[in-house]
């Protein structure tokens, strides 16, 4: 974790695709995150255009927070961040966003704040947007790497057997840390986070 010292995010973005044919697939692993988040915290999505996604709002242990999915495909999220962070006036440093990443294990965890893009075209929108920086905490949500070179078949379909599970239990121990996150603060996140190995190890 970069000693950097972020604050507490106030706008949670769970990035993936819209519609039907999307949900569930591995690259829509952030916002299907995002959605249990919601649900364990009550909290609402609705469509709001001006913001190009769904939005909601939220007490996390006594935290208010916002949270989205941009609706714009992959590749656009940032026009969803860049609007809905302009309204509110909220800074690169309090957002967090939820993605896959192909560079780690199915069910493996990275709890960071800046770094690089590592080809997600979901991060370099949110960048571009945002003026080109890096500096926002990032949840990498491990799907692995497919087994042939087909890497746009393996992120737009769905994982199964011990990735899924392992997918699931990762975002399960996530959805714990996010609470721990609010009431001790961002490292404590990371430690739970970074630490974590899923007991199925991809069978």
């Amino acid at each position: 974790m970069p000693d950097k010292n972020p604050p507490l995010p106030q706008l949670i973005v769970g990035l993936g695709n819209p519609g039907a044919q999307y949900e569930h697939t591995r690259h829509n692993t952030g916002v299907d995150f995002l959605r249990q988040l919601c649900g364990k915290y009550g909290i609402e999505l609705r469509s709001e255009p001006r913001f190009f996604g769904e939005t909601g709002r939220g007490s996390i242990e006594g935290h208010d927070v916002r949270v989205l999915f941009p609706t714009t495909f992959m590749n656009e999220s940032g026009r969803a961040v860049q609007a809905l962070c302009a309204f509110f006036k909220l800074q690169s440093r309090e957002i967090l966003v939820v993605h896959d990443d192909l560079d780690l294990l199915p069910g493996h965890m990275k709890l960071r704040f800046g770094g690089g893009f590592a080809g997600h075209n979901g991060l370099k929108s949110i960048s571009a947007c945002l003026g080109g920086t890096q500096d926002f905490l990032r949840l990498r949500i491990g799907i692995g790497m497919p087994p042939s070179h087909d890497v746009i078949s393996w992120v737009l379909g769905r994982a199964f057997g011990g990735d899924h599970d392992d997918i699931d239990e990762a975002m399960q121990c996530a959805l714990k840390a996010l609470g721990v996150m609010y009431k001790q603060g961002i490292a404590r996140a990371v430690n739970i986070i970074n630490g974590f190995k899923p007991q199925v190890q991809n069978a």
